[in-house]
């Protein structure tokens, strides 16, 4: 631990835990120091590589917090294991960082954070749809290179939302809650495409609907698209909202945006390697009228050269989730689930974790992926029965 700075927290906790970089808040710190611990922070900007990791968890450590741009693999895993640790929790929804079946093998209980950043990320796709389809970026340039001589007619025309289609690619809690912004906020119809049909999503656009009719506007309608390449031609934004899997890497490649309309919009704040950047790069070079907004990259924190150059795409570095409410309820669920495991508690197994952002919070780690291999009961079970967590992002897909 002596490359980097480290800051300690309750050093006399009979248990560990390592934290590869600080998290906001301090009620984090609370619970994992009611549970016994000593709290290792790294205070370092960069995240740690796979040998500080292993470094830092040393030959006594009983839990770790780690950062969606590390890598836990087997190796990582092994040495928590053998420093007799049995809890690493991702500071994330996602964890296509984590090799979870090489976790469960070496006994790891793995926790991550769903629930507390729907609505920040949901809020942060609609304002890069709203940022492309408006030009925001490309004005404020204009007018800060001192560009900005007289009002005219043909200045940096955009793109009206209302009343086009927005098609929402993984509904999940985030996918919903960005398509009910377009819905409700924009007046935009409603195509969406996941594994499984959303009949309460359907309902409530069909309620609004029936509501926008009674003040005398135009309706807006909501459908499940049976196949991908059916949303991206009828959509004229489209916003994903997937896991990254092995199905979804290069979800939206060449052929696929060759299929969406000339002047569409596509934002991603799901996860970089969703979208083949070079291909992306290239349509946005052939087609100035398409626009993108971008919040995650294939090679994060790298960028590909040819996004950079462009005007007609707007780019983020990874803010989607970053409001002090998200983020502090974030650093609350990954302490609770590591502390949860280190006290012997069960795995929650309802979708709402609010209780876990009061006092007290349950006696339960709030999201424990691999729960039911490893045979941890269910809050409020019997014992003896075992399940996933019922925020397992495989059914959120946040």
């Amino acid at each position: 631990m002596a490359s980097r700075a480290w800051i300690t927290h309750h050093p006399e906790g009979e248990r560990r835990v390592v934290v590869t970089q600080e998290l906001p808040g301090t009620r984090w710190l609370s619970i994992l120091r009611a549970a016994g611990c000593r709290v290792d922070v790294c205070r370092a900007d960069l995240p740690l590589t796979a040998e500080e990791i292993r470094a830092a968890i040393g030959n006594r450590c009983d839990g770790a917090i780690g950062q969606v741009a590390e890598s836990w693999g087997e190796p990582e895993f092994r040495a928590l294991r053998a420093a007799g640790g049995c809890a690493y929790s991702n500071y994330a929804v996602g964890y296509n960082n984590v090799d979870l079946a090489a976790a469960t093998r070496c006994g790891i209980a793995v926790g991550n954070t769903p629930g507390v950043l729907t609505e920040t990320t949901a809020e942060l796709a609609a304002a890069l749809a709203l940022a492309a389809a408006r030009r925001l970026p490309e004005g404020e340039r204009f007018l800060r290179a001192g560009n900005f001589r007289a009002w005219l007619p043909t200045l940096l025309l955009g793109t009206l939302l209302r009343g086009k289609t927005a098609g929402i690619v993984g509904a999940g809690r985030i996918g919903v809650a960005a398509a009910r912004i377009f819905v409700e906020g924009f007046r935009m119809n409603l195509l969406y495409f996941d594994p499984r049909p959303q009949p309460e999503l359907e309902a409530r656009v069909r309620a609004f609907a029936a509501f926008l009719r009674e003040q005398g506007e135009p309706a807006v309608t909501c459908r499940r698209a049976a196949r991908l390449e059916e949303l991206l031609a009828a959509s004229d934004l489209v916003s994903l909202h997937t896991p990254l899997t092995a199905e979804t890497r290069h979800l939206i490649d060449a052929r696929r945006l060759a299929a969406m309309k000339p002047e569409a919009i596509l934002v991603n704040t799901s996860r970089g390697p969703v979208i083949d950047e070079e291909a992306l790069a290239a349509h946005l070079r052939r087609h100035p009228g398409f626009r993108a907004g971008l919040d995650v990259y294939e090679r994060e924190p790298e960028v590909a050269a040819g996004l950079l150059e462009l005007e007609n795409v707007v780019l983020l570095p990874h803010i989607g989730s970053a409001t002090p409410e998200a983020r502090e309820g974030m650093a609350v669920l990954a302490a609770a689930n590591v502390a949860g495991r280190l006290l012997g508690h069960p795995a929650w197994n309802r979708p709402d974790i609010g209780p876990f952002l009061a006092d007290p919070p349950p006696a339960a780690s709030p999201s424990i992926l691999n729960a039911h291999e490893l045979g941890i009961p269910l809050f409020g079970g019997d014992g003896g029965e075992a399940a996933h967590s019922g925020l397992h992002p495989a059914a959120d897909r946040e």
